[in-house]
């Protein structure tokens, strides 16, 4: 049994499935949901290397921010509506991989599980971008979830009416 579901989200498609796949199973199982933003700031790494660049790197990652609050206030009101309390905390990287934030945080929270949304990159998409999700189902100190954009190889998979016995 389930009793702290962790569940990083950065407001994208995959990341949202993740969130819904995090509150039925936080309903299902009487759970609390421990919804994570991480501010990323390595994907700013190459603007500190411009003359002009702190300016430009303190206006993104202000940015950033509040856009990951957004993120979360949306996230901890859909987890409400659900019947779900939902806490809600946002990290900077610190120049550390998303994944190592992520595991820091399933520590620090003691979660019981992770669930993420992953977009299933292969091939040479994977390898340029890295996986944070897949570093954190390798590493992860508890059951990892993790949920894909699309679900079947056609595209979202869509429920089946159920018949009449």
């Amino acid at each position: 049994m389930y009793r702290r579901i962790l569940v990083p989200i950065d407001g994208s498609a995959a990341s949202m499935i993740g969130l819904r796949h995090a509150i039925g199973l936080a309903k299902d199982q009487r759970a609390r949901l421990h919804v994570l933003n991480v501010v990323d700031d390595l994907i700013m790494a190459p603007m500190m290397m411009e003359p002009s660049g702190a300016a430009d790197f303190t206006y993104v990652l202000e940015s950033l921010k509040k856009e990951g609050q957004k993120v979360l206030k949306n996230a901890a009101a859909v987890a409400g509506k659900n019947g779900v309390k939902a806490e809600t905390v946002q990290v900077e990287s610190r120049v550390r991989p998303v994944s190592d934030v992520i595991l820091a945080e399933a520590r620090r929270s003691h979660a019981d599980v992770i669930v993420i949304g992953t977009h299933g990159r292969r091939g040479l998409n994977r390898l340029l971008l890295g996986s944070d999700a897949e570093r954190v189902l390798r590493e992860a100190p508890v059951p990892v979830l993790l949920t894909r954009v699309g679900g079947t190889k056609r595209g979202v998979a869509k429920p089946r009416a159920k018949r009449a016995a």
